[in-house]
C-alpha cells in the first residue's frame, strides 16, 4: 500500500461522489494565493462533515480552526436556512480569505467568523449561552485537551463532536513522543475515554491528505 495508492482511490472516489464545484475550488486557490498552508480537509473528508451534520439535523455548529473556510463550506451547506455556524480562527489573515471565500459561496448570512485565540473566544461563546447541535476540532493539537473541554461546556445530549488529525501518521502510540501534537492528541484521547458524559470512537483513515484519522464523540448525558 503506497501513498500514490491511496491518492488514486480517493480521485476515483471524488470523481464519482463528489462533483466538480467551483465555490470549493475557489476557496482552495484563494488559500494557496494567499500563501495558506494546504491543511484543509479533502473534498471527500469535507463532504463527510457536511453528511454528519445533515445526519444529525444540525442547526448550530462550531467550527474551532478556520483556515480559509474550506471546511467551513461544507458545513455550512448542511444547515438549514435559519441555521449558524460561529468559525474560530486566530489569525486574521487566514480569516480574511476565509470570508472572502465565505461570502463568494453566499453563505455570509450563515457564518460568523470570529477572530482570535479560541482559548479567548470560547469562554466569549460560554458567557453568551451558546449550546451547540456540532462542534469540529480542527486547529492547534496540542490545545487539543483545552478545545475539548470547552466544547463540553459548549453542547447539549446529543451534540457531536469531530476531532481531525487524530492519528498523525501512526505517531499517536508513541507515549514518549517530544511531538506536542501527538501530545495533545494522547491527551485528548484520555479525556475523551475517561470523560462519564460522551460516547466515543476513532478512525484511521487514508488518502491524499496522507495517513490520519478523525475522532467522533456524542455527549450522551446534560451532567
Amino acid at each position: 500500500m503506497t501513498q500514490e495508492l491511496w491518492i488514486e482511490v480517493d480521485r476515483y472516489i471524488t470523481d464519482l461522489l463528489i462533483h466538480s464545484d467551483d465555490v470549493l475550488d475557489a476557496a482552495l486557490q484563494a488559500s494557496d494565493a494567499a500563501g495558506l498552508p494546504p491543511h484543509n480537509v479533502s473534498p471527500n473528508q469535507g463532504k463527510l462533515l457536511m453528511l454528519l451534520a445533515l445526519i444529525h439535523k444540525a442547526r448550530t455548529i462550531l467550527e474551532i480552526g478556520t483556515l480559509g473556510g474550506y471546511s467551513t463550506i461544507w458545513l455550512a451547506r448542511a444547515l438549514p436556512v435559519d441555521g449558524h455556524l460561529i468559525t474560530l480562527e486566530s489569525n486574521p489573515k487566514h480569516a480574511e480569505v476565509a470570508s472572502e471565500n465565505i461570502k463568494r459561496a453566499d453563505l455570509a448570512h450563515l457564518v460568523e467568523v470570529r477572530v482570535g485565540r479560541a482559548v479567548d473566544t470560547l469562554p466569549q461563546l460560554a458567557n453568551e449561552g451558546y449550546k451547540f447541535d456540532l462542534i469540529f476540532i480542527d486547529a492547534d493539537k496540542p490545545s487539543n485537551p483545552e478545545y475539548f473541554a470547552w466544547a463540553l461546556k459548549l453542547s447539549r445530549r446529543g451534540s457531536l463532536i469531530i476531532a481531525d488529525n487524530v492519528v498523525r501518521n501512526g505517531s499517536v502510540i508513541e507515549a514518549n513522543s517530544d511531538d506536542t501534537s501527538v501530545q495533545g492528541v494522547r491527551r485528548f484521547y484520555e479525556l475523551l475515554a475517561s470523560e462519564p458524559r460522551v460516547s466515543a470512537t476513532a478512525m484511521q483513515t487514508v488518502g491524499n491528505k496522507g495517513y490520519d484519522g478523525f475522532a467522533i464523540a456524542v455527549i450522551t448525558s446534560d451532567n
